[in-house]
């Protein structure tokens, strides 16, 4: 009999994490009744997902620790010296913790400088917009001084906590042109885990400002401080959703044609009635009638409740055809059950998209019952 899957919040938040989380706290305060502690965060877990288990042990720590929030920080600081990375997720709640109680202006230094050291072991990036928030200016100051920090972590959280769409995260109110100013300092940083962030943050103003972003990268490339294959790793990660916009002006600036001189013909799907958990196979080909630089995306339209239409560009690949040369694209995707997006039966289409343009459409049938 096959196993069953254990989720990634009981993986990671279980009474083994819990429990190694309990001891490094032990260590550095004695009073700590461990079995209480572990007992009053293992309990409600089954009803938690993955970040409100990351909530409530912060605020179960909260009941177990002293009442000065100082003195507590300190003791959960100090808890991560001998730890050697077993169950180390279980630790990612001292952030929050500081987010929850230091947030405030007696504490404001002590908590952003605590972040910083947090964040070394696990990101502090949602925890910090509270602070973006409710103290703007001197987190900003703070966070201009981690994008020329010597650890990579805190340089990667001057950009990601700053992102303005930042997936999962609280809402923040801050002005996206004074945000690009930390990454004036870590574009040309030596390290993908900050270049990504860098990245990311940028697509994230494209869905805003498509014209600032072009403008920044254009300034980035011209000062040749980043190294030329990197340079063009964050060009193309900013403007991802750009391209899949079909977005004139980006496609230009990557060096593409808004309106290839191209023929699609044969499209064509195997199997177009399906079932959730199958995969629609389909092909086409691409007939180029002058050497083309070729962005080739395919478009699923689902249907949703209320009649209503949503739709997600997906990718296949990059390439360059030579005058008169053509190429067969063969592609299959899954149709599965995801929490992230709700799949209902009925038809959709399938959407050929170069250079961000449609070429063509065919239908299919998806049955979620």
């Amino acid at each position: 009999m096959a196993k069953a899957k254990v989720l990634l919040k009981d993986e990671l938040f279980n009474i083994e994490t819990i429990s190694v989380l309990s001891r490094a706290i032990k260590r550095e305060y004695k009073p700590l009744d461990e079995i209480a502690f572990i007992d009053e965060i293992v309990t409600p877990f089954y009803k938690y997902e993955l970040k409100e288990r990351i909530y409530w042990i912060s605020e179960v720590i909260k009941r177990h620790l002293p009442d000065s929030y100082v003195e507590s920080v300190n003791i959960l600081l100090d808890s991560l010296k001998e730890t050697d990375g077993e169950g180390m997720f279980a630790f990612s709640s001292y952030p929050d913790f500081v987010a929850k109680n230091g947030c405030n202006q007696e504490h404001l230094d002590f908590s952003l400088d605590m972040l910083g050291e947090f964040t070394k072991m696990f990101s502090a990036e949602f925890a910090i917009r509270f602070f973006i928030n409710n103290f703007p200016e001197v987190t900003y100051k703070k966070m201009i001084e981690w994008s020329l920090s010597n650890n990579v972590h805190q340089r990667r959280l001057a950009s990601e906590g700053l992102r303005p769409k930042l997936p999962w995260a609280k809402g923040i109110s801050f002005d996206i042109k004074k945000g690009l100013k930390p990454l004036d300092n870590l574009y040309y940083d030596n390290e993908r885990y900050v270049t990504r962030s860098v990245a990311n943050h940028l697509n994230d103003i494209s869905k805003i400002d498509p014209e600032l972003v072009l403008s920044i990268l254009h300034k980035w490339k011209k000062s040749n401080k980043q190294n030329t294959k990197e340079m063009e790793y964050i060009i193309s990660h900013s403007l991802r959703t750009l391209v899949k916009k079909g977005h004139k002006e980006t496609l230009e600036f990557l060096g593409y044609s808004y309106s290839p001189n191209i023929v699609i013909s044969n499209i064509f799907i195997e199997n177009p009635n399906i079932s959730i958990g199958d995969s629609i196979q389909f092909s086409f080909d691409v007939n180029a009638l002058k050497e083309e630089q070729l962005v080739i995306d395919f478009m699923i339209i689902y249907p949703t409740i209320k009649n209503r239409k949503s739709s997600k560009v997906f990718k296949i690949k990059k390439i360059i055809l030579k005058k008169d040369n053509s190429v067969k694209i063969s592609k299959r995707h899954a149709f599965k059950v995801i929490t992230t997006k709700k799949l209902y039966s009925g038809e959709h289409s399938l959407v050929i998209q170069i250079n961000g343009k449609e070429y063509g459409r065919e239908v299919f049938n998806l049955s979620v019952e």
